[in-house]
């Protein structure tokens, strides 16, 4: 029993993507016996390519069902099925995030018809559904809309099946697929992660973290460490059994978390940003053996970048007003900026000019002095030192408000 399926989104960022239409098709291997066809309410905007491709607009979409109104029809028709699109990897990345936002963990067996097609139709020009039903006379109605691509790729996946006389690759396919193979092991243990700033995990089968380290996109991230050749990588890769994250935010709340559970990422920063004859630039340190950058920087780029800003802040013409911005001990004790999700907010403490706690509270929190944040900061109880260069790039980008309150 299968269930072919097509899933239209509403074109937002990887990972935080909603559905806007689903069409399944339940098929027993001879006919149709159930179909579930609808638009979704994605309880958000539809961005402007996506309402071109799809002629989905907000409008239609308004009083549409939300997801959580139809996911126990997708569980019926899905049930007890393999589920079959092309292109699945994505159909079923956008189901299972459906899901877990409603706390609820869905798994089911997938098969792929791209990689059946470049089997058994080895001379076709693209694999792309429109170009290769057109190509194989398969009638394509209401491209890019859900209904008409699941139904396309059912009428693909009949020939496939057709062509496909012992059944030899969909059973290879299916064996494949469930194996405990490496590459299975790649997908199951980083499809679910983000693809947002975090600290990575990797645990062992004893649940020991054997690697962890912030980084700027979880799930790019862990993929490139499992499929990297390097041998520092392999011992790593083969223990991992598990793959845990949060989210920190900025760089410096991820330093700053790290250090408070006893882990430390060292990071080079050979580069620095100078004030000279009217202009400022970056250079490598070792070439300015004298001179005292106003920030410490990871690479060139990140030094050309902060070059362009400060062109667009007409008081920074004068490298005075620079410095005094970059000032951390002059400041206020308390600085706020962004959290670790949405409605959250973050918070430094100072104390005698140098950083002694951090924390976080709900967006909407009153605070009105100090002493409402007793109960959620955290002591800083390790040297910061290292930390000050963070502190001056986010004072750079305007990453905080910095607030006078009272102690109590």
């Amino acid at each position: 029993m299968y269930s072919v399926i097509d899933i239209e989104s509403n074109g937002a960022g990887f990972r935080q993507e909603s559905i806007i239409e689903i069409a399944v098709y339940k098929y027993d291997g001879h006919q149709i016996v159930d179909q579930f066809i609808s638009l979704v309410n994605p309880d958000g905007p539809i961005t402007p390519f996506v309402q071109k491709l799809t002629k989905i607009s907000p409008k239609m979409v308004l009083t549409a069902p939300k997801f959580h109104e139809i996911a126990k029809r997708v569980v019926e028709i899905t049930q007890n099925t393999t589920l079959v699109g092309h292109n699945i990897e994505f159909d079923y990345r956008m189901l299972r995030q459906e899901f877990r936002r409603l706390g609820y963990e869905f798994k089911i067996n997938t098969l792929d018809t791209i990689p059946l097609a470049k089997k058994l139709i080895p001379t076709a020009e693209s694999y792309s559904l429109g170009k290769l039903v057109k190509s194989l006379g398969i009638p394509l109605v209401d491209q890019h809309r859900a209904s008409g691509d699941a139904r396309a790729t059912l009428e693909l996946f009949k020939l496939l099946m057709i062509k496909d006389k012992d059944s030899e690759i969909i059973q290879q396919h299916h064996d494949e697929l469930n194996a405990k193979t490496y590459p299975n092991k790649i997908r199951d243990l980083t499809q679910d992660l983000p693809g947002e700033k975090g600290i990575l995990y990797f645990q062992d089968e004893k649940g020991k973290i054997i690697f962890s380290d912030f980084v700027d996109d979880l799930n790019k991230s862990a993929k490139i460490i499992f499929n990297a050749t390097s041998k520092k990588w392999r011992p790593i890769q083969e223990k991992t059994v598990q793959v845990h994250y949060e989210f920190t935010g900025s760089d410096i709340l991820a330093k700053l978390m790290m250090r408070t559970k006893g882990l430390k990422k060292t990071e080079a920063l050979p580069f620095g940003l100078y004030h000279k004859n009217g202009l400022y630039f970056t250079d490598k340190i070792t070439n300015q053996p004298n001179v005292e950058p106003f920030l410490q920087l990871k690479s060139f780029t990140q030094g050309s970048k902060a070059v362009s800003f400060i062109k667009t802040k007409a008081e920074f013409s004068n490298p005075e007003e620079l410095k005094n911005l970059l000032e951390i001990g002059r400041k206020n004790p308390l600085w706020i900026s962004a959290g670790r999700v949405l409605g959250e907010k973050s918070f430094l403490i100072f104390e005698e000019g140098k950083l002694a706690a951090y924390g976080f509270f709900e967006l909407f929190t009153q605070i009105d002095s100090l002493a409402k944040l007793s109960s959620n900061k955290i002591a800083i109880d390790f040297k910061v030192e290292d930390l000050e260069n963070d502190l001056k790039l986010g004072l750079l980008r305007g990453d905080f408000e910095i607030i006078p309150l009272p102690e109590k």
